[in-house]
């Protein structure tokens, strides 16, 4: 998910320099969007392996 965030981040970047502003923030906007959702569920993932006693196997 974090590798979907990064390319619409990518995809805004070069939407911006050739000038395309709407795309550009489109897509802006959907890799913020995908990266909050990435966080949310890393901090869910170990909230919920700590709550089990598991540690994060390394």
């Amino acid at each position: 998910m974090l590798g979907w965030a990064v390319t619409f981040l990518i995809i805004a970047i070069i939407a911006a320099v050739f000038g395309f502003g709407g795309i550009a923030g489109a897509a802006a906007g959907i890799a913020k969007i995908i990266f909050f959702i990435f966080v949310v569920l890393l901090v869910l993932s170990l909230v919920f392996n700590a709550l089990r006693g598991k540690a994060p196997r390394a």
